[in-house]
C-alpha cells in the first residue's frame, strides 16, 4: 500500500518515519521545494525535525499530483489556515475509494469548522469521501525516535477507524478506535489553548497548583463545548482529551506552552510568533473557540481570558484575578 502524507512540518515528517514500516511506499509532501531537495539528498528534514533520518521508502516531493497518485491512505498534517486551500489543490487527484486522515490540530478561522468538516466540504464536490480524525499526547521528536505513543482514530465510519487502526499501529504506535470525531478534534483543536495558560502560568513563577487548577478547569471548558457541538464526555477523559492536555501543558517540546511563557515576560505576540520556525496552532485557535463558545452559549472563561490576552486587551496577571474572583458557583 501507499500512503500520502500531505504537510512535511515536524509532526507530518514523524507520521512519514513511524509508518514507514507498516507501507510499501510514503509520499511525503512540502510545499517548500528547497526543503525537498535537501530532504531527498541528505534524508534529514532539517527545519522541522533536525537530527532522525528519513527511512528509505519515503519520498519527499512537492508535486500534489504525483504524491496522490495511486494513494492508498491521505493523511492531511498541514497548518489549519492552509487546509482548505491544499485540499483544493488536491481535488483533481483524489478519488473515492482513497482513505483520508485529518491530522491537523486547530480550527478554521471564520466558518469555525472542524478540519474534517474542512476537508469533508472540498472533497464532498467530487466525491462523498471517507474521513477519520487522528489525535493524542503525541510530540514529533518522540514519535520519530520510536518511543512508545498511544493515539486515537476516530471516524462515524467505524469500518473505516478499524481498518485505519490496523494499517497504522505497530511496535511503537497503537491506535484506540472512537466513533467520536467530534469529540477528538475539539479536544485536539482546544488543549492548544490551555497550553498557552500553562506557559503563562510557568512563566509567572506560578506553581503546582495553578496548573493543576487550570488543567482541571480547562478540561471542563473543553468538554462543555465538545458536548454542545455533539461529543461525548467520555472521549474527553480519553488520550485525545485529558492525554494530549496533559503533555502540552507539561511539556518542555510544547510550541503553545512556550508561546505562553514569552507573553508572561512581557514579550509582543507578534514578536513571539515571528521568531518561530513552526506554528502554534492555539494562537489562531483561540479567537475560533471563543466565537464557537458565544455561538452556542458555553461557559468558557478560561478561553475568553486567553483571547483578551493574544488580542492585547488583558495582562496575564489581570486576567488570572478576574479568573479567580469571578462568582462563585458549584464543581
Amino acid at each position: 500500500m501507499k500512503v500520502c502524507v500531505i504537510g512535511a512540518g515536524s509532526w507530518g515528517t514523524a507520521l512519514a518515519i513511524v509508518l514507514a514500516p507498516r507501507f510499501a511506499r510514503v509520499l511525503l509532501w512540502a510545499h517548500e521545494a528547497d526543503l525537498v531537495e535537501r530532504m531527498c539528498s541528505t534524508r534529514v528534514n532539517d527545519i522541522f525535525l533536525p537530527g532522525f533520518s528519513l527511512p528509505l521508502n519515503v519520498e519527499p516531493t512537492s508535486d500534489l499530483g504525483h504524491a496522490l497518485e495511486n494513494a492508498d491512505v491521505v493523511i492531511g498534517v498541514m497548518p489549519s489556515r492552509f487546509a482548505r486551500p491544499l485540499y483544493r489543490g488536491m481535488l483533481p487527484h483524489l478519488k473515492p475509494e482513497m482513505r483520508f486522515v485529518s491530522a491537523t490540530k486547530g480550527l478554521e478561522q471564520g466558518t469555525l469548522s472542524r478540519l474534517s468538516e474542512v476537508a469533508r466540504e472540498v472533497i464532498a464536490e467530487k466525491f462523498p469521501p471517507r474521513i477519520a480524525v487522528l489525535s493524542g499526547p503525541t510530540f514529533a521528536r518522540e514519535v520519530a525516535g520510536g518511543e512508545p505513543t498511544a493515539v486515537v482514530i476516530a471516524s462515524e465510519d467505524r469500518e473505516l477507524a478499524a481498518s485505519i487502526q490496523r494499517d497504522f499501529s505497530g511496535p511503537t504506535f497503537r491506535l484506540y478506535a472512537s466513533d467520536d470525531p467530534v469529540g477528538v478534534e475539539i479536544g485536539a483543536a482546544l488543549k492548544n489553548i490551555i497550553a498557552i495558560g500553562a506557559g503563562i502560568c510557568e512563566g509567572l513563577g506560578l506553581g503546582s497548583n495553578t496548573l493543576a487548577a487550570l488543567i482541571t478547569r480547562g478540561l471542563a471548558e473543553i468538554t462543555r463545548l465538545a458536548i454542545a457541538l455533539g461529543g461525548r464526555p467520555r472521549t474527553l477523559s480519553g488520550l485525545a482529551g485529558l492525554g494530549d492536555l496533559v503533555l502540552t501543558c507539561n511539556g518542555a517540546l510544547s510550541r503553545n506552552r512556550s508561546v505562553g511563557i514569552e507573553l508572561a515576560k512581557g514579550r509582543k505576540l507578534a514578536e513571539i510568533v515571528s521568531a518561530m520556525t513552526m506554528i502554534a496552532e492555539g494562537v489562531e485557535t483561540t479567537a475560533a473557540a471563543v466565537d464557537l463558545a458565544r455561538k452556542f452559549q458555553v461557559d468558557m472563561p478560561i478561553t475568553e481570558q486567553m483571547g483578551a490576552i493574544l488580542e492585547g486587551r488583558n495582562s496575564p496577571r489581570e486576567a488570572i484575578r478576574e479568573l479567580m474572583e469571578r462568582a462563585l458557583k458549584p464543581e
